[in-house]
């Protein structure tokens, strides 16, 4: 059983500068929180949430309530594949004694939702962007919209490629793998297990 879907959006250009600096709000957001996890040593999503939910709606008030949520669930995963993942050269365990290096989020960042942030119906997909809802045709088969409407999702990522098209990653969960880390969105083992949307600064 296939445990993802990705989509292609057929984004108008409109659309698609939307998109753009949702993208861009989004990394910031993830950055803002960066130094937390460095400082703390902590990139659990719940600490997180208690630690940094009220900081970030408070400076970033135009992204609402729920996708500052997904940004601590983007900066909680990238933590664990960076600070976790046997293959990272920074997993903790190798930087005992050391204070953590500080993870940097690109603009070209995935950007996360849920089923408060994105909904599939009839063909049209509803997505969050920073000026209200956005609404595009999704060309999914009749297979491809029951998994989208019946199986668990874990995760929806939207990410740009390097052509400028936007994607829609559907990620479900599988049975009882809700505690394992959450598969990457682009080449996990890459870089040894770094995701090529962040950098690693290492401390001085």
């Amino acid at each position: 059983m296939n445990s993802s879907l990705c989509v292609v959006l057929n984004a108008s250009p409109e659309q698609a500068a939307r998109l753009r600096e949702l993208q861009a709000s989004f990394s910031q957001a993830c950055n803002s929180l960066a130094p937390l996890v460095q400082d703390q040593r902590c990139w659990n999503r719940v600490t997180l949430h208690h630690l940094a939910y009220r900081s970030l709606r408070d400076k970033f008030p135009e992204m609402g309530s729920q996708m500052i949520c997904n940004a601590i669930y983007s900066v909680s995963l990238t933590g664990r594949m960076v600070f976790q993942h046997p293959d990272s050269p920074f997993h903790h365990a190798k930087l005992e004694g050391k204070r953590l290096p500080l993870l940097r989020f690109s603009e070209n960042s995935p950007v996360y939702f849920d089923r408060h942030t994105m909904s599939v119906k009839g063909g049209t997909l509803s997505l969050y962007t920073l000026q209200g809802r956005m609404r595009c045709a999704l060309q999914l088969t009749s297979d491809e919209e029951h998994m989208v409407h019946e199986r668990k999702l874990r995760d929806v990522v939207l990410s740009r490629r390097a052509d400028g098209v936007f994607e829609l990653m559907f990620n479900f969960a599988e049975v009882r793998d809700e505690d394992a880390p959450a598969k990457p969105v682009a080449a996990l083992r890459a870089r040894g297990a770094i995701p090529a949307y962040v950098q690693v600064e290492a401390s001085a």
